[in-house]
C-alpha cells in the first residue's frame, strides 16, 4: 500500500510536490507544484522525509491587480501535462493539430487493437497524424513502448519528429548504431528492444532472418510502419521485399499489437500487393471484392473504411470548407537546346550505342544488359558532361563483375527510376556503360570510350547550354524572392551544376550541393548551414526527394534532370509543396532539352500524362507496376525506330516487351485512375463530420488552452514584466526582454530578444511558439511559481479585488484546480493515470448565501477592466470575507468535482468505445479537497 496516493500533495525539500503515477511504496516520483516535466524527480522514502501537504487558501494581504486571475489561470493550464479532456496527449505535444489531422486519431480510437492505414496525399501531414495516435496510446497507458519501422534514410527524420513535436526520445536502431546499443543495453538474455521503450528501426536492417526473430519476440506493443507499400507482398523466397513482408506479417500476427501503417502510395498497380497490405489490417480483407462500388458492397466499404483513410488536398479543402495551410503551386516548363559541339558528341554516342547493342551470337539476355548500359550512358550524357565523362571512364577502367541476371535487374531499377527500397540510397550514382564486350579489339574499345570522355570534359561550362540557361533561370527565381532546389539525377551532375552556379551567380548567393555521398546527418547539417543565408540555392540528387523536411527553407523546385518515374517527380515537389510551407505560393519548373531525344519521350509519355491525371483527379496515380515492361519497350524504340525506320525492327531479346504500344500503357493508366478515383471517394472519411472533430477539439482546448491562449498569455505576461512587445502586420511579434527581471530571462533560456509567431507556418528567423516551447513553458512556470511563493513579488497574485461596471453586485471568482485518478481495468489488471483540470467558479453575494453563476458568466469576468481605484486595506478586507467563510463553499466545490469527474469519464470513454467492447472499463475518482489557487472579488463601480 502506497503511503501517498497518486495526485496527492506532499512536502519535501522545502517545497510542495504532486505525486505522479509511477510512484510506489518505496520511491515517490514527484513533480514540483507549478513545475515542468523537466523538474520531475524521485525521492526514496527511506532516505528523505516526505510529509502530506495541503494547499493553503490565498493570503488576503497579498492582493494583485485585474490581470492576476487570467494570467494565473493561463499559466496553470499551459503547465498541465496530465490534462483532462477527451485526449490525454495534447498537453504534451508541440503542435496544434489542424482539425482534419484529428480524423485518423478518432478512427484509430474506435479500434482495438488499432490497425490503421493512413494513406493521405503527399504533404498533408501523415507523420503528425500517426504520431498523434501513438502519443495518445502512450498517455492513456494502453501502450508503454513504441517502435517506428522505416527506410534507413528516414530514420533520423522520424527521431527528430518524435522528439521535437511529441517529446518522445527514441533510440535509432540502424546498421551503424546496433552494435553500440547492444553493448549499452543488453543484460542477460534481454535485447535492446526489451530495454529501450522507444525505438526507430531501419526496416532493412531488422528484416533479415537472423535479426527478425529477436525483434518479433521483443517488439513493442505499438508499431508505426512507414513507407508501408514497400512491405507488401513480394515473391516467395526472393529479395528484401519478401523479407520485409515476412517481418510485418509476423508482427501483425499478434492480435493484441497496435499497428499504424503510413504510405502515400498504397496501391502501386499490383492488386495482389495491395491486398496483402490490407491483410495486415484484417486478414478477412484478402477476400474483399476487387470492385467495392455499388450498394451491394456497402458493408465491405464500411468495414474497410474503419481501418483506412486516404485523402487528397481537395478533400481537405472540401472537408474544412475554409482555407487550408497548403501553398498554391505555380507550374511552368522551360527548354534548352544542345550546343553544336554537344550535339556532335550526342550523335557519336548514340551511333556507338546502336553499333554495340546488337549481339551477333544471339544471346538475348546479355543483349538486354547491353541495352540498359546504352540507356544509362545516354541518360548520363543528357544529364551533364560531368556525368557523361564519369560514366564513360567508369566502364573504360573496370571489367564487368556482375552476372547477366544481376545486371539486367539493376539496369531496370536504376535506368528507369523504379521505386525499390533496396537501392534507394544508390540511385544517384553515375552508372557504368559496359556495352563493348563483343568488340574485336577491347583495347580499342576502351580508347574509344576514353576519347569520348575527354570530349565530354571539354563541354563543361560555356559549351553546355543546359547549365548556361539554367543559371539565368535560377537568377529569375532569386529575383522573385524564391529559394530554389535543383534536383539532378547523378552525383557528378549535382556537384558540377553547383560549381557552375557559384561561378556565375551574384555575390551573396550561397550554393550547396548534397548527394548520396553524404551520410543523412551531414545532409541535414548542410541544409541548416545553408538556411543561415537569405539568398540560397540547393543542388541535390534524389537522396533528398524524401526524408528531410525542406519546406521551412525552400519554396521552389527545378527539375534539372527529368525523372523517368513520375512518382519520384511528385516526391521532389512534395518536399516544398506541403503542410508547414510558410510561403503562400511555391514554384515548380520542369526543365528539358528539345533535341536530345531522351527528354522528349520521357516528357511526352510519362510526365505530362502523370500531370494530366493529377490535374483531373487531384492526386497522383503511379504508373501501374505491371506495365513497367511497356515503359521499357517505349524506351527501346528510342534507338531502334531511328535505326531501321520501322516499328517492326525492334531489338531481339526485348520482343516480349515491345509488342504493347504507348496507347496500351495509357489505357491501363486510365483504368488505374478510375479505380483510384472510386477509392478516394470511399475512404476520404467524410462521414466523420467537421462538427464532431470541432467538438472534441474544443473540449481539449477548454482543458489545456488553445494557440490563442498561448499567444495572449505570452504577450501579456511579458508586458507585465516590462518587456517591449511589438505586433507586426504579418502575424509575427517582436519581444524585447532587455528590461525584464534576470530571473525570468534565466527561466526561458537567457534570451534577450526574439521574433515569434503563434501558428504555423513560420519563416526564417521566426520562432514558432506553442504550449511546450521552452519559452512558453519557462514563462508559465515562472508566473506560477512566483504567484505561489509568498516572498516573491509575482505579477499574478492569488487574490485580487476590482471595482468594475461589469457586475451589478459583489461577485467572486474562484480559480480551482481539480485532480483525478483515471483508473483503467482490464481483467485483473488496473492502471491509474493522473488528470488535472482547471475551472473558474463564480458566485454572487456572500459565501453563506452564494448564488452560483454558469461557466460562461465566470469566463466573461476575466475580461472585466477596473473602473475605480481601491485601497490595499479595502481589498484585503473583501478577500478576507471570503476566506473566513470558505467552509460554506466546500460542499459545492466537492459536488462540482464529482460532476466534472463524470464529464471527464464520459469524454475518455466517448473516443475509446472499442476498448470497452473488449472488456476494458474505466472509472474516475476525484482527489478531494480541490486546490483553490485564487480568489478574485469584483465589486460594482457606482
Amino acid at each position: 500500500m502506497m503511503a501517498f496516493a497518486i495526485g496527492s500533495l506532499v512536502k519535501a525539500r522545502g517545497r510542495e510536490w504532486v505525486v505522479l503515477p509511477d510512484s510506489n511504496d518505496k520511491i515517490l516520483i514527484l513533480r514540483p507544484l507549478g513545475g515542468t516535466e523537466d523538474e520531475v524527480t524521485g525521492i526514496h522514502l527511506n532516505l528523505e522525509d516526505v510529509d502530506s501537504a495541503q494547499f493553503e487558501l490565498p493570503d488576503p494581504m497579498q492582493v494583485g491587480d485585474y490581470r492576476s486571475c487570467r494570467l494565473l489561470r493561463d499559466a496553470l493550464r499551459l503547465g498541465f501535462r496530465s490534462s483532462a479532456g477527451p485526449f490525454r496527449s495534447f498537453a504534451k505535444i508541440a503542435v496544434e493539430p489542424r482539425p482534419y489531422q484529428l480524423v485518423p486519431l478518432l478512427i484509430a480510437l474506435k479500434l482495438n487493437p488499432i490497425r490503421l492505414l493512413i494513406a493521405d496525399d503527399v504533404g498533408i501531414g501523415k507523420t503528425i497524424e500517426a504520431c498523434l495516435v501513438a502519443r495518445e496510446l502512450l498517455d492513456r497507458g494502453e501502450s508503454r513502448r513504441l517502435a517506428v519501422l522505416c527506410p534507413p534514410h528516414l530514420a533520423e527524420q522520424w527521431q527528430m519528429e518524435l522528439k521535437n513535436k511529441f517529446h518522445i526520445e527514441a533510440e535509432l536502431v540502424l546498421s551503424s548504431t546496433a552494435t553500440r546499443l547492444e553493448r549499452k543495453y543488453r543484460i542477460g538474455n534481454q535485447s535492446l528492444f526489451d530495454m529501450c521503450p522507444y525505438v526507430v528501426v531501419s526496416t532493412d536492417f531488422i528484416k533479415s532472418d537472423r535479426r527478425r526473430d529477436d525483434f518479433l519476440r521483443a517488439c513493442p506493443e505499438l508499431v508505426i510502419v512507414d513507407e508501408a507499400h514497400g512491405c507488401a507482398y513480394g515473391a516467395v523466397g526472393r529479395g528484401g521485399r519478401h523479407q520485409r513482408y515476412e517481418l510485418i506479417k509476423g508482427l501483425a500476427a499478434n492480435q493484441e499489437r497496435h499497428m499504424i501503417f503510413v504510405t502515400a502510395t498504397p496501391h502501386s498497380g499490383k492488386e495482389e500487393a495491395f491486398r496483402s497490405l490490407l491483410t495486415f489490417l484484417n486478414t478477412n480483407f484478402a477476400y474483399l471484392p476487387e470492385n467495392l462500388s455499388g450498394r451491394e458492397n456497402e458493408h465491405h466499404r464500411r468495414q474497410l473504411a474503419g481501418h483506412f483513410i486516404q485523402r487528397r488536398r481537395a478533400d481537405i479543402r472540401h472537408y474544412l470548407q475554409t482555407e487550408t495551410p497548403f501553398p498554391d503551386r505555380e507550374e511552368a516548363e522551360e527548354t534548352y537546346k544542345l550546343s553544336s559541339e554537344y550535339r556532335k558528341l550526342f550523335d557519336r554516342v548514340l551511333n556507338y550505342a546502336r553499333e554495340t547493342v546488337i549481339d551477333k551470337e544471339g544471346h538475348r539476355h546479355k543483349q538486354r544488359v547491353r541495352w540498359w548500359s546504352a540507356l544509362a550512358l545516354l541518360r548520363s550524357l543528357a544529364s551533364s558532361p560531368a556525368a557523361a565523362a564519369a560514366t564513360l571512364r567508369s566502364r573504360a577502367a573496370t571489367a564487368d563483375t556482375e552476372t547477366a541476371e544481376e545486371a539486367d535487374e539493376i539496369g531496370q531499377q536504376t535506368v528507369l527510376d523504379l521505386n525499390d527500397e533496396e537501392i534507394s540510397e544508390r540511385l544517384d550514382i553515375a552508372p557504368g556503360c559496359d556495352i563493348g564486350e563483343q568488340a574485336e579489339d577491347e583495347a580499342a574499345n576502351r580508347r574509344r570510350l576514353l576519347a569520348m570522355a575527354r570530349d565530354a570534359d571539354k563541354l563543361k561550362g560555356e559549351k553546355d547550354q543546359k547549365v548556361i540557361d539554367a543559371v539565368e533561370l535560377v537568377k529569375s527565381f532569386l529575383k522573385d524572392g524564391y529559394r530554389p532546389i535543383l534536383f539532378c539525377r547523378f552525383i557528378p551532375t549535382a556537384d558540377y551544376v553547383a560549381e557552375e552556379l557559384r561561378k556565375r551567380l551574384p555575390r551573396g548567393v550561397e550554393v550547396f550541393s548534397i548527394t548520396g555521398t553524404l551520410p543523412p546527418k551531414e545532409r541535414e547539417n548542410r541544409i541548416l548551414q545553408l538556411a543561415k543565408s537569405s539568398k540560397r540555392v540547393l543542388v541535390c540528387t534524389d537522396c533528398l526527394s524524401e526524408g528531410i523536411n525542406l519546406q521551412d527553407n525552400f519554396d521552389a523546385v527545378m527539375h534539372y534532370d527529368l525523372c523517368w518515374n513520375p512518382t519520384r517527380h511528385e516526391q521532389r515537389e512534395g518536399r516544398v509543396d506541403r503542410f508547414g510551407q510558410p510561403q503562400p505560393k511555391v514554384r515548380v519548373l520542369t526543365y528539358y532539352g528539345t533535341d536530345n531525344q531522351i527528354d522528349g519521350i520521357v516528357l511526352d509519355v510519362l510526365i505530362r500524362k502523370h500531370r494530366t491525371i493529377r490535374s483531373s483527379l487531384g492526386i497522383s496515380v503511379a504508373v501501374p507496376a505491371s506495365t513497367n515492361e511497356v515503359i521499357e519497350a517505349i524506351f527501346e524504340g528510342l534507338l531502334l525506330r531511328e535505326q531501321a525506320g520501322t516499328a517492326e525492327a525492334y531489338l531481339p531479346g526485348f520482343d516480349e516487351y515491345f509488342k504493347p504500344k504507348k496507347e496500351d500503357l495509357f489505357a491501363k493508366w486510365e483504368s488505374a485512375k478510375e479505380k483510384e478515383k472510386r477509392s478516394r471517394t470511399m475512404f476520404a472519411q467524410e462521414t466523420i463530420k467537421v462538427e464532431e472533430v470541432s467538438h472534441e477539439l474544443q473540449a481539449v482546448q477548454s482543458a489545456i488552452g488553445s494557440g490563442v491562449d498561448v499567444a495572449e498569455f505570452t504577450k501579456q505576461a511579458f508586458q507585465a514584466h516590462k518587456a517591449v512587445v511589438t505586433e507586426n502586420g504579418d502575424g509575427t511579434v517582436e519581444f524585447d526582454l532587455t528590461e525584464v527581471p534576470r530571473s525570468l530571462r534565466d527561466a526561458i533560456g537567457n534570451i534577450e530578444s526574439f521574433r515569434a509567431r503563434f501558428e504555423m507556418p513560420v519563416k526564417d528567423g521566426t520562432i514558432y511558439l506553442n504550449r511546450t516551447h521552452p519559452i512558453v513553458e519557462g514563462l508559465a512556470n515562472y508566473v506560477m511559481n512566483t504567484s505561489l511563493d509568498p516572498i516573491e513579488e509575482g505579477i499574478a497574485r492569488r487574490a485580487g479585488v476590482v471595482y468594475t461596471k461589469s457586475v451589478q453586485r459583489r461577485t467572486t471568482v474562484l480559480l480551482v484546480r481539480y485532480r483525478y485518478h483515471i483508473i483503467t481495468k482490464h481483467g485483473d489488471q488496473e492502471k491509474t493515470l493522473l488528470a488535472e483540470d482547471c475551472r473558474l467558479l463564480a458566485f454572487a453575494g456572500s459565501p453563506a448565501n452564494a448564488e452560483w453563476l454558469d461557466q460562461e458568466q465566470a469566463e466573461a469576468l476575466l475580461q472585466a477592466k477596473p473602473d475605480r481605484n481601491i485601497s490595499p486595506e479595502q481589498a484585503s478586507d473583501f478577500v478576507r470575507k471570503v476566506t473566513d467563510d470558505f467552509d460554506q463553499l466546500q460542499s459545492y466545490l466537492s459536488e462540482k468535482a464529482k460532476s466534472y469527474g463524470q464529464e471527464l469519464l464520459d469524454a475518455h470513454q466517448r473516443v475509446r468505445k472499442a476498448a470497452q467492447a473488449r472488456g476494458v472499463s474505466y472509472r474516475v475518482e476525484p482527489k478531494l479537497p480541490p486546490d483553490v489557487l485564487g480568489i478574485y472579488v469584483y465589486l460594482p463601480a457606482v
